[in-house]
C-alpha cells in the first residue's frame, strides 16, 4: 500500500487530509496562543489566560473527550472512590471562550510557527504551550498488555483509567499467595503512587484477615525507594513494619501467565511467580514531541527550569509532564508551574523577558493505610519544603484526609481552572516559621 502513494507522490499528511475528510472545509487555523494538550497544565494555563484574550484567541488543540484526575486512579484501584469521580466532559472544564480542537498534534514546525495535527489540519500559532503529557509504553515489557487486557490474569496497573478498576477487582478477589509491585527505571508520573496502592492492598487483605497468607514484593528498577532521602528513610521503615520485601535494580522485562520475569543490573535474568502483579509502566512523551529534535533533548521538551521558556525559541514554553526540568513529575507540580508559565508568556508578548520562576515545587501524598498516609513536598536538589507544622514523613491521619477529601476539590474547582498557586499562603499562615 506504501508504494502505491509513493508512486502517486502523496505525502503522509495529504494521506491523512484525504482519510479526515475535512467535513468542514476548513485546512487551516490561526490563533495567537496555541495550547497542545488539555490535561491539567493545558487547562490551567487556559484558564489563566482566557481573561486577557479575546474570544477565539487561544485554541486547545486536544484529542480527548474526557479529562481525568489521574491521581484518583490509585483510590479507584484500592477501592476508595468510584471511577465515575475520576473523570469529567472535556468541554466542561475549559473556558468558554476558547476554541477547542478535538484533534491530536502529530507534527510540530517551531521554525514556522506551525503544527500539524493528525487529520491533517494545520495550526499557525504567534506563541505556543506545550502540555501533552506522558503516555504508557506497555510494550517495553514483553507480554504485559496482553496480561492486562486479559480479565482472568491478576495482572493490573492504576496508572491508566482503563485498567485502575481491573486493579480493584484483582485485589478484591486476592486469596493470598505473592503479590509482587514493581516499578520502572525511566522517569515517569508520580512515583509515590506505585507504593500507594500496595499499602492500601496490604491494608485492605490486613482487614480481611488473608494477610497471613500473604507474601509482598516490590521490586524498583532504581537503587532507591523515594527520589528525597527524608522520604526514602520513612517508607522503608513502614514498609519493614509491614513485612514487605523491597527488591533494588531489577527491572521487568516480561510477563507470562504465572511468572513475572526481571533483569537485574548485572543483565542476570530473574523469575518470580506472582498470584497478583501491579505493574507501573514505563513512560515517555508521545511521539509528536519526541521526533522534534528542534524542541526535543532526549525525547521531553527542552525549557529553563525556571522560567519554563524554551532554550531556542521564545515564544514557546512547556508545562506538565513532557517538559524536562528535574522536578517529580505530579499535579501538584502544575500549581506552580502553570502560574509561571502565565505570567511568563504574558510578559513575552509584550517583548519582556519572564521574570517568573518555577522553583520544582511538588508534593507526592503516599497512603500508607485506610487512615495514614505521609506527604512528601520538596523543591529542587531534593530540597524537603513542607506545608504542615509536623513532620510530613512520619505517617498521619491528617494526611489521609487531605488526599482523599482536599486535593480532589482543589483540583476540580481551583488547579484546572487557573486559581491554585500552590500552598504557599497556607503555609505562612499555618507555619510561619518554615518557608
Amino acid at each position: 500500500m506504501g508504494g502505491i502513494w509513493k508512486c502517486l507522490n502523496i505525502s503522509r499528511r495529504e494521506i491523512l487530509n484525504l482519510c479526515c475528510g475535512f467535513a468542514s472545509g476548513r485546512k487551516e487555523f490561526t490563533c495567537k496562543l496555541l495550547i497542545v494538550g488539555g490535561g491539567t497544565g493545558g487547562c490551567s494555563v487556559a484558564w489563566r489566560l482566557a481573561k486577557k484574550f479575546n474570544d477565539k484567541d487561544i485554541i486547545v488543540l486536544e484529542p480527548n473527550k474526557v479529562h481525568y484526575y489521574q491521581p484518583l486512579f490509585t483510590l479507584v484501584g484500592a477501592g476508595l472512590k468510584e471511577f465515575k469521580h475520576s473523570h469529567r466532559p472535556t468541554r466542561s472544564i475549559l473556558p468558554r471562550n476558547v476554541i477547542w480542537l478535538k484533534d491530536a498534534a502529530d507534527e510540530f514546525d517551531p521554525c514556522n510557527n506551525v503544527v500539524y495535527t493528525a487529520c491533517g489540519y494545520k495550526v499557525r500559532y504567534e506563541h505556543m504551550v506545550v502540555a501533552v503529557g506522558l503516555k504508557n509504553d506497555y510494550e517495553q515489557v514483553i507480554g504485559f498488555k496482553d496480561a492486562l487486557d486479559n480479565p482472568l490474569l491478576p495482572v493490573s496497573t492504576t496508572y491508566s483509567p482503563d485498567y485502575c478498576q481491573k486493579c480493584w477487582c484483582c485485589v478484591k478477589s486476592f486469596r493470598g499467595g505473592h503479590a509482587l509491585f514493581t516499578f520502572p527505571k525511566t522517569p515517569g508520573k508520580c512515583s509515590g503512587a506505585a507504593q500507594k496502592i500496595m499499602y492500601l492492598a496490604n491494608d485492605y487483605w490486613r482487614l480481611n484477615k488473608i494477610d497471613s497468607l500473604t507474601n509482598i514484593t516490590y521490586n524498583t528498577a532504581g537503587n532507591i525507594l523515594f527520589g528525597v532521602s527524608k522520604y526514602a528513610g520513612s517508607l522503608q521503615k513502614i514498609a519493614m513494619n509491614k513485612n514487605i520485601t523491597i527488591n533494588y535494580n531489577l527491572e521487568l522485562i516480561e510477563v507470562t501467565p504465572r511468572e513475572a520475569i526481571f533483569m537485574d543490573s548485572h543483565g542476570q535474568i530473574i523469575y518470580l511467580p506472582y498470584k497478583f502483579l501491579h505493574v507501573t509502566p514505563s513512560m515517555s512523551p508521545p511521539a509528536c514531541l519526541t521526533k522534534c529534535e528542534e524542541l526535543a533533548v532526549k525525547n521531553y521538551l527542552d525549557v529553563d527550569k525556571h522560567t519554563l521558556q524554551h532554550t531556542r525559541y521564545n515564544n514557546i514554553y512547556g508545562v506538565g509532564d513532557c517538559v524536562n526540568t528535574p522536578n517529580s513529575k505530579t499535579a501538584a507540580a502544575i500549581s506552580k508551574q502553570s502560574y509561571a508559565v502565565a505570567c511568563n508568556i504574558w510578559q513575552t508578548m509584550y517583548g519582556k523577558k519572564p521574570s517568573v520562576k518555577y522553583d520544582g515545587y511538588c508534593a507526592c501524598p503516599v497512603l500508607t493505610s485506610f487512615k495514614t498516609g505521609i506527604l512528601a513536598e520538596f523543591i529542587y536538589d531534593k530540597i524537603p519544603h513542607e506545608t504542615f507544622p509536623f513532620d510530613q514523613s512520619k505517617e498521619s491521619r491528617i494526611i489521609y484526609f487531605v488526599n482523599n477529601n482536599v486535593l480532589p476539590y482543589i483540583y476540580w474547582n481551583k488547579l484546572i481552572k487557573g486559581k491554585w498557586n500552590g500552598p504557599s499562603r497556607i503555609r505562612r499562615i499555618i507555619n510561619p516559621l518554615r518557608r
